[in-house]
């Protein structure tokens, strides 16, 4: 039952209207027998560390960091407005991420920039500082670019420079009323991959170049493999809880190799389904090396604020059954992670 109503809540779209009420703070919970076993089996396998949004301290959900096997966890942010959204430079040292203005904003409101601001934080936890206005999901283009959505729009930011530019606006170059989500810039620097919302529902990518859209299908939650020739994103509908991760291969002009057009996906993109209750899969992002994936899954519910989704490491190379690895084990809000691997 619960997974057929996960079922129905994912079909309404990747990001449902979040209730009213903060996140459960909750409680350690025991691992059983087999991801005991895994996790112990992946130490000494990873090195790295992860950053994610947790309401295991706050109800408004901090920023937490652990090593990449799951050990030493431990609060980034502390305060009370919603930190979320965080990813780290590339050089690892310091996190970008989505703060509220004030108190508890659902992640239904990411389109509503006036309600959001953009924030660094090394990962020792100095130097946080406010370095975008009015701006969500924000990520990196290089060490000292950063990119950002504000409504309809995505820019970038030198921030040795403060200087702001627009490289996109959904509204002008898509359909009025469009919005932007989870703008990444490829690693080439030549492509940006962009989740819409509000008048248009799909994922795609946008030619910075030649100012050329190619969708890559429905969904959402788009994002790169550092080798600028894939990207991971999330399916809906279909899968065991409700949804899949995809993998989808892209051509030098951007555009996706695959037939994604109607409601058959291919079945060499379907790139992670977990087994079992716990399927319900959302937030993928690939690391650095392009070796591992990390995301979050729960057994039940959707809003991405509320429900209780852990994190889960993989190394793409190993068997998609046998291979992914419970990290977290709490019965809060865990969601975005992102994976900085040495």
């Amino acid at each position: 039952m619960r997974l057929k109503t996960a079922f129905a809540l994912a079909i309404t779209g990747c990001i449902a209207g979040a209730f009213a009420q903060e996140a459960f703070t909750g409680s350690l919970v025991k691992p059983t027998g087999a991801e005991q076993k895994a996790l112990d089996g992946i130490k000494g396998k990873i090195k790295g560390k992860i950053v994610w949004s947790t309401s295991r301290s706050n109800s408004k959900h901090d920023l937490w960091l652990m090593n990449a096997d799951g050990s030493d966890q431990k609060q980034l942010t502390k305060g009370d407005n919603v930190d979320w959204f965080s990813r780290f430079s590339p050089d690892g040292q310091t996190v970008v991420f989505t703060r509220s203005k004030t108190g508890w904003v659902p992640e239904a409101d990411a389109e509503m920039a006036e309600k959001w601001d953009v924030w660094t934080i090394r990962v020792d936890g100095s130097d946080e500082k406010k370095v975008a206005e009015n701006a969500c999901w924000g990520s990196w283009k290089d060490a000292n670019t950063i990119i950002y959505a504000r409504g309809t729009k995505v820019l970038e930011k030198d921030l040795s420079a403060d200087a702001e530019t627009e490289i996109f606006d959904a509204e002008v170059s898509i359909k009025k009323g469009t919005y932007s989500q989870e703008p990444q810039i490829s690693a080439n620097g030549k492509f940006l991959a962009i989740t819409l919302r509000g008048t248009t529902r799909e994922t795609g990518i946008w030619d910075l170049a030649n100012k050329s859209w190619a969708t890559t299908g429905g969904g959402c939650q788009i994002t790169w493999f550092p080798d600028n020739k894939r990207v991971l994103r999330m399916n809906e509908g279909q899968g065991n809880g409700g949804t899949e991760v995809l993998a989808i291969t892209i051509d030098d002009a951007g555009k996706p190799v695959e037939k994604l057009t109607g409601l058959a996906i291919p079945k060499e993109i379907k790139f992670m389904d977990l087994v079992g209750r716990r399927s319900h899969e959302y937030f993928p992002k690939v690391d650095n090396s392009g070796k591992w994936m990390i995301w979050c899954a729960t057994q039940y519910g959707h809003e991405h604020d509320l429900y209780d989704y852990e994190v889960y490491v993989w190394d793409i190379t190993t068997d998609k059954k046998n291979g992914p690895v419970r990290l977290t084990f709490h019965d809060g809000n865990d969601r975005w992670p992102d994976l900085f691997t040495e």
